[in-house]
């Protein structure tokens, strides 16, 4: 589905029954990052998942973008969908996305988890996260097709997995440069630890032991900061941990969520 919400043309999904779950993915991705997940959480959830600003099928605008705008993106779609409260799952981006939300929104937060993802950037990450922009907008996302899957899964996954690897490869490829460069932008600013210890909401933390992006020790930091908060590393996986370990990732959910 469709809608023009804050400004810009939004595709979103609902499916499922039961309490509002919120969906938010990663960089280059878009809300089919999400179908291991699906089965199961349609069963428990009313699921709302959506594709961020410039990914997938939603308008991609001029960047740079902030974290305080996506975050106001999801608040303008779930107010169009009249929801007042919400789990909220998200994953990389999506996890930095959810943070920002939970902190402005916090009452419409019921329980969140945050996968993969960190609280605070390193010193070396706005020129890393500028350098991965400016390739983008110079020659396209080609070239960062396989240095991301190399991030995102372990050679062990990838060796055994090439059709997954063909199909998340293209999900890469398609995303639009300008909306990627603007996300990298957004990414550049992340600086929400502080502000998570003031927040009541329970919180699962989830990382994959062997990523290599957002570390298990950033993932370490965000559960310190944050008070109600569970810690969850999942072994053999990497970034992408809901697709490379999704029954784990999923069962971890589900044991976290009141359903």
């Amino acid at each position: 589905m469709k809608a023009q919400i804050a400004g810009i043309e939004m595709h979103y999904e609902v499916s499922g029954s039961g309490p509002w779950l919120t969906l938010s993915h990663s960089l280059a991705s878009n809300c089919g990052m999400w179908d291991p997940q699906m089965d199961k959480l349609n069963q428990h959830f009313t699921v709302l998942r959506y594709d961020i600003r410039g990914h997938g099928q939603t308008q991609c605008t001029p960047g740079p973008y902030t974290l305080t705008q996506l975050s106001d993106d999801a608040h303008a779609l779930l107010a169009h969908l009249d929801i007042q409260s919400t789990h909220w799952m998200g994953l990389s981006l999506g996890g930095m996305i959810g943070q920002t939300f939970a902190i402005q929104h916090p009452e419409m937060v019921a329980h969140a988890v945050i996968a993969d993802s960190s609280g605070k950037v390193t010193p070396t990450a706005a020129s890393m996260w500028g350098e991965r922009a400016k390739l983008a907008l110079s020659q396209g996302m080609a070239p960062l097709v396989e240095p991301t899957l190399e991030r995102w899964f372990t050679q062990d996954f990838r060796e055994k997995n090439p059709d997954i690897m063909t199909q998340i490869g293209q999900m890469i490829a398609n995303t639009p440069a300008v909306g990627y460069a603007g996300c990298c932008a957004a990414i550049a600013d992340l600086d929400t630890l502080e502000k998570l210890r003031h927040l009541h909401t329970p919180c699962l933390v989830i990382v994959g032991e062997q990523d290599t992006g957002t570390p298990p020790a950033l993932s370490e930091q965000i559960h310190q900061h944050w008070p109600a908060s569970n810690f969850v590393i999942l072994k053999n996986a990497a970034h992408i941990s809901n697709i490379e370990q999704a029954q784990e990732f999923t069962d971890s959910v589900l044991k976290f969520l009141p359903h």
